[in-house]
């Protein structure tokens, strides 16, 4: 089905189960512990070996020899794989660094080794009698020092690094308002309840990983190009995923070293990253620093905006697309962003929630805040007076296809009480706290990306829905059920999903805030081809026969689903494909971020009492699950704002606090009430679903609305993330 025009009216449009909160279908064996999980498959693999990874000590060198007779003597062993032994192996399309190093060592804790033995212990425990001797080279660790010998880089994922429109230079020289800081924000780690994991099994030439990973097709030709087979001898399997967040997109060491392991045990073979393996052998979200410059009247109205970043990765990876945002969300005539990216030897950057936006928003609206500040205008209201209408940087031809900007900001607003909040800062307290609210708008791109999938109806009736799209947490098999249910007039719980399996159609897969809405389109195409065949079948017109009650039904009457089907069902395959709406119209999603905190004025602590935010993100096809999204969203934005930084050892080059017990993230006490507010919107240029992305949207912005409270309660204004209470004691003269 080709998607090359405004979507009209259609089967979706009833939302007699589409758009209502159903409890998540996958929630029974999660919480039963039935869901099969991929380290956890000892159903289809119940002799496996345990493999346990040795990773680089040092970030650049080589390794001069591998000496693993001592481990391979230990009890239980059964296979030490190492670059020597493992065969030809080659880099996949989407990986920067190779999954198995020597002998050259390209960032620390690379994998080297994987040692295979009969139970975990033993493996682990062999592992340390591996031993290594390397050739230590010198390496670049530090973002800040390589900044001045940053380069422009080429295109990420469609996004040219560099923009520019009208003049920018001479708008900002003659603005009456102008605002020029820089802003920096430290690697991330994705944190993840369930770890990289694989179990692998080869039968003949034919391999099948039962894995953890978001996009399955992508996994499965970057696991064929890296052991040089044919495509059609791999076959992934992932069903249920314990978080992602973006490290589990693209195939990453323990799926090579499963199946190498497998291959050299001559036996199915489990492996699993260790937590604290997990920062340094995998990706992170990489450190950015950032200027921004606003050129403003003394109202505030932009009419310069500029948004330079830097940031860093292993040679031939990619920048962090930190200005993406600031190239549409506000208006302003003249106006630049800039990607700039240095060479570093730390372990590869790549996607994390909201690559681009979630770090860029943290920025920009910090400075947004700087103007309002400086203006004496309400942060809120600056945000309308630069709203737009179109895409900034090309002009009226390029409206938004949807853009309810300005009513998050007056909703939330409203709804969270900000008439009340005391614009000079400093001025609120409650015995040793001090009091604020911060805001902060919302944004992230809505990307849509061809999605396949396939649906039969059986003699009884039941409805099944095979796909390779993965849920990661998100509610991915209740809205695919949700949209089948709908497009085919049947009960929710007469829907079977299949997902996370190669051997299904390929998807739009789990990534980028894109999964929801291309998905659930490919799954409206399938069950538009269903509809079509079930009504030619009845002898009825496809254009107006109705599906209700588990019936099709024309003007003579209904007759039941199951029957018409017969004894040996009907089956359709159709894929969604998009054609050039996402170039003739800009296609974003929009929110307003509210927060309120309390510092403490003697020990600088900072403590989120409230937040609250308004979304706009096309038809919410489940407001229950989208609900969930956003708050997680909001609390891992919390996260950036006041703990998250990966510590880097700029001497040895790798992240020194690399378990969770270093590594903050936020635990419930952190976390008080969080309210949600969907606007309600229809984008009939965004899929047929006219629905758009929500995963990413309630991190992008959420920080900054900490960062901008903790301004308003003390009047210290930071710009170096996270906000730690060292940063805020120092700069507290408040007692």
């Amino acid at each position: 089905m080709k998607f090359d025009s405004p979507a009209g009216i259609n089967a979706i449009d009833t939302e007699r189960v589409i758009g209502k909160p159903i409890d998540r279908i996958d929630g029974p064996p999660k919480v039963t512990g039935t869901a099969p999980y991929a380290y956890e498959r000892h159903d289809v693999a119940p002799n496996a070996g345990y493999g346990w990874m040795v990773g680089s000590a040092i970030a650049k060198g080589r390794v001069k020899a591998i000496d693993t007779r001592v481990a391979e003597q230990a009890p239980g062993v059964l296979a030490i794989v190492t670059a020597e032994n493992a065969g030809p192996l080659t880099k996949g399309d989407f990986n920067t660094a190779r999954l198995l190093g020597g002998p050259e060592i390209e960032h620390y804790d690379q994998a080297l080794a994987l040692v295979v033995a009969e139970t975990l212990e033993q493996a682990r425990d062999a592992a340390k009698l591996v031993r290594i001797d390397y050739e230590r080279a010198e390496g670049k660790f530090d973002l800040n020092a390589e900044r001045a010998n940053a380069v422009k880089p080429g295109d990420s994922f469609g996004n040219t690094p560099d923009t520019q429109a009208g003049d920018f230079d001479a708008a900002f020289a003659r603005a009456a308002v102008k605002i020029d800081q820089t802003y920096t924000t430290p690697d991330h780690s994705h944190a993840m309840m369930e770890p990289h994991a694989t179990t692998a099994a080869w039968n003949g030439d034919r391999l099948t990983l039962w894995t953890a990973n978001q996009m399955i097709a992508w996994g499965k030709g970057d696991m064929a190009k890296t052991l040089g087979i044919a495509r059609d001898k791999v076959q992934l399997v992932s069903p249920y995923i314990g978080g992602g967040f973006g490290a589990k997109l693209f195939l990453r060491a323990d799926a090579l070293l499963a199946a190498l392991g497998a291959r050299a045990a001559g036996r199915p073979v489990k492996v699993a990253l260790a937590r604290p393996q997990i920062p340094n052998n995998t990706t992170h979200r990489p450190a950015t620093i950032q200027r921004i410059r606003l050129g403003a009247d003394k109202n505030g109205v932009i009419d310069a905006i500029a948004h330079e970043s830097w940031s860093g990765d292993l040679p031939g990876g990619g920048p962090e697309v930190a200005a993406l945002q600031t190239r549409l969300l506000y208006g302003g005539r003249n106006r630049l962003t800039r990607h700039r990216l240095a060479t570093l030897d730390l372990p590869e950057g790549n996607a994390m929630r909201a690559p681009g936006e979630a770090v860029g928003m943290l920025a920009l609206e910090v400075a947004m805040d700087e103007l309002a500040e400086t203006c004496g205008v309400d942060p809120v209201e600056l945000r309308i007076r630069n709203d737009v209408q179109y895409d900034p940087e090309k002009g009226p031809e390029r409206p938004f296809s949807s853009r309810k900007f300005v009513e998050c900001l007056r909703a939330g607003a409203d709804r969270f009480g900000w008439s009340k909040r005391n614009a000079r800062p400093g001025q609120v307290r409650e015995g040793e706290w001090w009091i604020g609210m911060g805001m902060a708008s919302a944004f992230r791109n809505n990307i849509v990306t061809k999605s396949g999938a396939r649906v039969g109806i059986d003699g009884q009736g039941r409805v099944t829905v095979e796909t390779d799209m993965t849920d990661i947490g998100t509610g991915t098999y209740t809205i695919m059920a949700q949209t089948a249910a709908e497009m085919l007039g049947v009960d929710v719980d007469r829907v079977t999903v299949k997902l996370g399996d190669s051997a299904f159609p390929a998807s739009a897969g789990s990534g980028g805030q894109w999964g929801a809405n291309s998905s659930t389109a490919g799954v409206f195409a399938a069950c538009t081809a269903l509809r079509r065949k079930l009504a030619e079948k009845a002898d009825l017109d496809p254009e107006t026969a109705r599906f209700e009650g588990g019936e099709i039904v024309g003007p003579s009457g209904g007759r039941s689903l199951a029957s018409v089907a017969g004894r040996e069902g009907l089956v359709a395959e159709d894929a969604i494909e998009f054609g050039d709406l996402t170039e003739r119209y800009a296609q974003a999603t929009f929110g307003a971020h509210f927060c309120e905190v309390a510092v403490n004025a003697y020990t600088g602590e900072t403590r989120v009492r409230r937040m609250g935010g308004a979304f706009a993100a096309g038809r919410i096809l489940n407001p229950k699950t989208a609900r969930s999204q956003v708050i997680g969203a909001m609390t891992m934005g919390v996260g950036a704002a006041l703990m998250e930084e990966l510590v880097v050892d700029t001497r040895f080059g790798y992240f020194v606090n690399h378990d969770m017990a270093e590594y903050h993230v936020p635990v419930h006490a952190d976390i008080p009430e969080q309210d949600v507010l969907f606007i309600d919107e229809l984008d009939d240029k965004s899929s047929p679903m006219k629905a758009k992305g929500v995963g990413e949207l309630g991190i992008c912005g959420a920080g900054a609305a900490v960062a901008n409270a903790i301004y308003n309660a003390t009047g210290v204004r930071l710009r170096e993330y996270p906000l730690t209470l060292d940063k805020v004691i120092d700069k507290l003269t408040m007692v």
